[in-house]
C-alpha cells in the first residue's frame, strides 16, 4: 500500500477536501477511495463530510499495481526474483498433478503472469490442502534443486502450531515411530519395521478446560507427520477428519494446524531470512472454551 498524507490549512469537510487534494483523480475514485481508505489523524472514517479543523492530518492508502494483482487464496509475505514466501490458506492444494485443480502453483502462476514475470512457479516444500501457514515457492528449477539437494542444512527453523485434544502430560516432549502407507492413511509403528523414520518435538504452550495450544517442530518431513504423531499420543488434532475423533464436537470447520514459523538461507543471497505469522484466530477462541 501507499499512503499519501495532507495537513488540513483551513475548516473544511472531508470530501471537498479529498477533491482539492487530488485533482488528477476521477471523483468516483476519490469517493471508492473514501469508502475504505481514508483516516483522520490516524482513525479511518467514511465520513463524506466529517468537519475537518486546521492542522488535522488526513492520510489516504492507494493500492500499487502490484497490490491489486495479489491472489486472495494466499498471502504473499515475501518475494524477490527468486522466490516466494506464501501463507496459504487452508482448503487450498500445494500442487496437484490434475491442471484444473485450483493450488499454491496455479495461484502463483497466474500472479506471475498478470504481473508480467518471465517465470513459473516450482514447488519446494507441501502442506496439507486443510493446514494452513507458511510456504517457500521458488520461480525457477534450479533453486528448487538447490533446496532439494540441502534441505536440512538451508532451513534451520520450522514450526507448527495445533490446537489437541485434551491436555498433553509431559507437556514436553518428543514422538519417534517409523511411517508406512496404509491404503487411506498413514500407519505409525513404535519399532522399526522398515518404514520411514519419523521424529516429531512438542511442547504445550497453553492449556483450556477441553483442549491444549501445542507447538511443534519436525526433525524429519513425513506426510502428515503432525496429525499422526498427536494421534499417537491419543491427543489429536482438533477437526482432523482422518486422524481425530469420529464424533469431533468442536466449534471449528477447520483443521487447527499452522504452520507459523519459516527460517532459511536464501539460496541464492545467502542471507538468513525469517518468516512468522500470526496464531489463527479460531485456535485462540478455542482455548478460551
Amino acid at each position: 500500500m501507499k499512503k499519501s498524507e495532507y495537513i488540513v490549512n483551513k475548516p473544511q469537510e472531508l470530501l471537498a477536501f479529498l477533491f482539492e487534494q487530488m485533482p488528477d483523480t476521477s471523483k468516483s475514485k476519490v469517493k471508492e477511495l473514501l469508502a475504505h481508505n481514508v483516516y483522520v489523524n490516524g482513525r479511518r472514517t467514511s465520513q463524506f463530510n466529517f468537519p475537518l479543523q486546521q492542522g488535522m492530518k488526513v492520510s489516504v492508502e492507494k493500492a500499487s499495481g502490484k497490490d491489486r494483482l495479489r491472489p486472495r487464496d494466499l498471502d504473499i509475505v515475501y518475494e524477490d526474483q527468486h522466490l516466494f514466501v506464501v501463507n496459504k490458506h487452508e482448503g487450498l492444494l500445494s500442487n496437484s498433478k490434475f491442471p484444473n485443480d485450483k493450488t499454491v502453483i496455479t495461484v502463483l502462476n497466474q500472479y506471475l503472469a498478470a504481473s508480467h514475470q518471465r517465470c513459473h512457479a516450482h514447488i519446494v516444500h507441501r502442506l496439507d490442502r486443510d493446514t494452513s501457514g507458511l510456504m517457500v515457492v521458488s520461480k525457477s528449477k534450479e533453486v528448487s534443486r538447490r533446496f532439494e539437494e540441502d534441505w536440512k542444512g538451508m532451513v534451520f527453523d520450522r514450526r507448527y502450531v495445533a490446537v489437541a485434544w485434551g491436555r498433553l502430560e509431559p507437556a514436553k516432549g518428543e514422538v519417534k515411530s517409523w511411517f508406512t502407507d496404509g491404503e487411506y492413511c498413514v500407519l505409525s509403528s513404535p519399532t522399526d519395521n522398515g518404514g520411514k523414520l519419523a521424529i516429531t518435538h512438542y511442547e504445550v504452550k497453553q492449556t483450556s478446560r477441553r483442549y491444549s495450544l501445542v507447538e511443534l517442530k519436525l526433525d524429519t518431513g513425513r506426510r502428515n507427520q503432525i496429525r499422526v504423531h498427536l494421534r499417537d499420543l491419543q491427543h489429536p488434532v482438533v477437526h482432523d477428519p482422518m486422524y481425530g475423533y469420529k464424533d469431533d464436537l468442536s466449534p471449528v470447520s477447520r483443521l487447527c494446524l499452522h504452520a507459523f514459523r519459516l527460517s532459511f538461507v536464501h539460496p541464492v543471497t545467502r542471507r538468513r531470512l525469517k518468516f512468522e505469522t500470526p496464531i489463527p484466530s479460531a485456535f485462540t477462541k478455542l482455548m478460551e472454551l
